[in-house]
């Protein structure tokens, strides 16, 4: 299977929200993405195969030295194909391009081996208040 990696790469609503549905194990929501990602993001990365859009990831920021990765996607027919891994690659490469001197994750512990030792991100302390 050819995949295709694209920084800031077009993608449909509802490509996105299909995508992030069956990523999260959730109900399709119709979201306005591509609202959400021109107003909130420095960038992002699609990953399309034969069929269409089979990864996705979001790199929000402060519009300075600090960058954040948010939704990584992958869709379940494209998984343990190094897929992930490219999304965060072409992610972090285009931060660093855009002069951010950090890029964040936070992620659930049964991600740990994939940011840690897949795509290279170092442990650090964090703190998070749950809003609702």
């Amino acid at each position: 299977m050819t995949i295709t990696f694209e920084w800031r790469g077009a993608a449909e609503n509802e490509e996105i929200g299909r995508l992030h549905a069956e990523g999260f194990d959730h109900a399709y929501d119709p979201t306005d993405w591509t609202g959400l990602l021109s107003r909130h993001s420095l960038g992002w990365v699609t990953a399309r195969d034969h069929e269409g859009l089979v990864g996705f990831v979001n790199v929000i920021w402060d519009g300075q030295a600090h960058a954040f990765i948010e939704d990584t996607l992958v869709a379940d027919r494209a998984r343990r194909q190094g897929v992930g891994k490219r999304l965060i690659a072409v992610a972090t490469e285009e931060a660093k391009g855009a002069g951010c001197e950090w890029l964040h994750v936070d992620f659930d512990d049964h991600l740990k081996s994939f940011y840690y030792d897949a795509c290279g991100f170092s442990p650090t302390s964090a703190g998070l208040i749950q809003l609702r």
